[in-house]
């Protein structure tokens, strides 16, 4: 999953991507370095970012949706908490929704039903503006994770979306610390007891910086790391900025957890 933020304030390419030719550009360049999904966001959801109106986000949005399913046929994800950008979303053409609040918000859950989309449920405590604030869990932070997408699938399933429409995502860097990130990509497994898919998003974020030293830019091999670490505990979709490299390291890394698996 190549990520195209259309955003201002992103934390690591806001701004870039804003004009429709800029985005156009990007994501044929992370289809041609073998992104299978482009995950296109209008709220930057970094800690401390702030809230953005309906309308800028439909503005932001919707054109990129409908450019890339129209020009390039594209796997869209819409990366958005908004019962109206869903429902316009999928009309524009978005082939999954993805969305940070777990599909919360009010009229969240009607709309991703209506849909008939396949949707990614993720863990976070409050919000953007809020989460990093001494987030604490009073159990271990996988059981926590887990309590909570347990849930939240009900829910789901209570509203008509089926659970074969459902993926998860432990929501690597929302409200949670470093210890927390680390702990959980250790015991990343424990999420099998759910027995759904597991998106994971952790390139460039806070976690590599803090365990490494590292600024945005200076990131990718700490999150490549993390990359083939995620898939080899469950992980099927990896949410990256950069996919050529990403898309290497895992391809390598899934040859010899293939070869291990048919030799046992």
């Amino acid at each position: 999953m190549g990520i195209l933020n259309v955003t201002p304030d992103s934390f690591s390419d806001g701004g870039r991507h804003q004009r429709l030719d800029d985005a156009r550009r990007h994501a044929e360049r992370m289809l041609a370095e073998g992104a299978d999904i482009i995950d296109v966001g209008g709220e930057s959801t970094r800690p401390g970012a702030q809230p953005v109106a309906l309308d800028a986000e439909r503005e932001r949005v919707l054109p990129v949706v409908e450019m890339l399913t129209r020009e390039f046929d594209a796997l869209v994800s819409v990366d958005t908490s908004a019962p109206q950008i869903i429902t316009e979303a999928a009309r524009a053409g978005a082939g999954l929704i993805n969305d940070v609040r777990a599909l919360t918000r009010d009229g969240a859950l009607a709309a991703a039903a209506q849909s008939a989309l396949p949707v990614c449920l993720m863990h976070m405590q409050g919000e953007p503006q809020t989460m990093q604030q001494a987030p604490h869990y009073a159990e271990p932070i996988e059981v926590a994770v887990i309590d909570f997408l347990r849930q939240r699938v009900a829910a789901c399933e209570q509203a008509g979306i089926p659970r074969a429409r459902l993926l998860l995502d432990p929501g690597f860097g929302f409200a949670k610390t470093l210890e927390h990130n680390l702990q959980l990509l250790n015991r990343l497994s424990a999420l099998d007891a759910l027995d759904l898919p597991l998106l994971v998003g952790a390139s460039r974020k806070r976690m590599i910086g803090e365990a490494l030293g590292r600024e945005v830019s200076q990131r990718l091999p700490g999150g490549l790391a993390l990359a083939v670490m995620a898939l080899e505990r469950g992980a099927r979709i990896l949410r990256v900025h950069d996919v050529a490299p990403t898309r290497d390291a895992i391809d390598m890394a899934w040859a010899v957890l293939q070869e291990r698996v048919e030799n046992e």
